[in-house]
């Protein structure tokens, strides 16, 4: 059995915390798991003896990051990511709460599965693992599982991953079930139909090099009917990854019209355009795909108005086998736990968004969102904290990820900021001095 680790001081630090809009300098003390005091001058008033007492001048204290959209291959598909290694991953990124996807093997369609997943995060896990549960049995898009029984279990929410589910009558049905028990649906929302066998954005660069493109269209039509269910259910819905303009415009009404509606961004749609996919980049092969770079700034522009509400990573590990293939056979996806944070601080060098913004986006708000303990440095607040040096220069090496799998688009790019310790349940789970 673990004892409860001795009390932490985190002095002379920049403490932000967006759930207060909070950005001072001073001392953050951890005690007994949770956050006990966020002021100037608690080291010089007294801590309690045997405090561990860590400089943090010139480093940024803040609330631990809550990635909502990581697929994690336990059960089933061990080779690609197990909930030990991802959560390696995720310590060293700074994300200290994973919510992951049900498409495992079995899915995550009933209660025992949910179980597995809860015990061996538990057992193995040095981060927070929260499952999502299947919307339909075996993520087929025809039959409603158990949400009732699954929410029990422990899911905190409900989504059909990767795949959309077409049949509106099932979506429906799905957003009313869902709605009694006051879960959130979260919808990849994407017309198989449409999206044919498009590999790429739709437009001149696809037709340049030779690519059937994937139109902006297969993602708002989809949008557009959820929301229409929305406002004839009354449930809570969060689209699982917005990528286009069009796409924003459907959410901005949706939101006017007082419907309890949110969206999130992937990191790779926020830092990176179609410009990257370059010579057939297949670690640039994502679903949804990369835009052009007017609908990245608008994403951009949506974050900083607080229109799109949620920054994930789109964890999704893949090995040599299915992407070391020409661009249209290479399966899509990324990694993304790992380095979801320091990439998304380009955008914070760059002036496109603020700190504050940006935390909120990864922490505060999804823990809003899926109704988890984090997001907070408040006196009480379970103490899942990062520090972070904002200005240490660094270039990506993908062997050094921690992830099983190395196919990061962000292949030796040159990064600035890294997170130096990361604290869950006030342990030390990862440290980089």
């Amino acid at each position: 059995m673990l004892h409860d680790p001795r009390p932490i001081l985190l002095a002379n630090a920049r403490i932000v915390d967006p759930s207060r809009d909070l950005d001072m300098r001073g001392d953050l003390l951890i005690a007994d798991g949770v956050v006990r005091d966020t002021k100037s001058g608690i080291r010089a008033s007294g801590v309690p003896q045997g405090t561990e007492v860590i400089d943090c001048s010139g480093k940024v204290v803040a609330p631990g990051l809550v990635d909502t959209w990581a697929f994690i291959g336990e059960p089933g598909a061990e080779y690609r990511e197990t909930l030990a290694t991802a959560s390696q991953a995720a310590a060293a990124g700074g994300v200290t709460t994973i919510v992951c996807r049900p498409d495992t093997s079995p899915t995550i369609d009933d209660p025992a599965t949910v179980d597995f997943v809860l015990r061996r995060a538990r057992d193995t896990a040095i981060v927070n693992v929260q499952p999502m549960g299947a919307m339909t049995k075996g993520l087929k898009g025809t039959e409603l599982a158990e949400l009732g029984l699954l929410k029990a279990a422990g899911a905190v929410a409900f989504t059909n991953a990767a795949t959309s589910v077409a049949n509106a009558q099932v979506m429906r049905r799905a957003m009313m079930y869902a709605r009694d028990f006051d879960s959130l649906i979260v919808h990849h929302t994407e017309d198989t139909d449409l999206v044919g066998p498009g590999v790429m954005n739709e437009g001149e660069l696809a037709t340049r090099l030779g690519l059937m493109g994937i139109p902006k269209a297969a993602e708002t039509i989809m949008l557009e009917r959820d929301i229409r269910l929305v406002s004839s259910t009354g449930g809570r819905y969060h689209a699982a990854s917005i990528s286009c303009g069009e796409s924003l415009d459907v959410l901005e009404r949706a939101k006017q019209s007082g419907l309890k509606v949110s969206a999130a961004a992937s990191i790779n749609h926020l830092t990176l355009n179609e410009n990257d996919i370059g010579a057939y980049r297949t670690f640039c092969k994502l679903s949804p795909p990369l835009r052009g770079e007017p609908d990245r700034q608008r994403l951009v522009s949506a974050l900083s108005s607080g229109l799109l509400d949620v920054i994930m990573s789109d964890h999704d590990p893949h090995d040599v086998e299915t992407k070391r293939l020409p661009f249209a056979e290479a399966e899509p996806g990324a990694v993304g736990i790992e380095t979801m944070l320091v990439t998304g601080l380009r955008l914070v060098h760059s002036g496109e968004i603020p700190l504050m913004t940006l935390l909120r986006a990864m922490s505060t708000r999804p823990a809003e969102l899926f109704g988890l303990p984090a997001g907070s440095l408040k006196a009480g607040s379970r103490a899942d904290v990062i520090v972070l040096d904002l200005d240490y220069p660094w270039v990506l090496d993908p062997t050094t990820l921690k992830s099983k799998c190395k196919n990061t688009p962000f292949d030796e790019a040159r990064l600035q900021g890294r997170v130096t310790r990361t604290i869950v349940g006030g342990r030390t789970v990862f440290e980089n001095t």
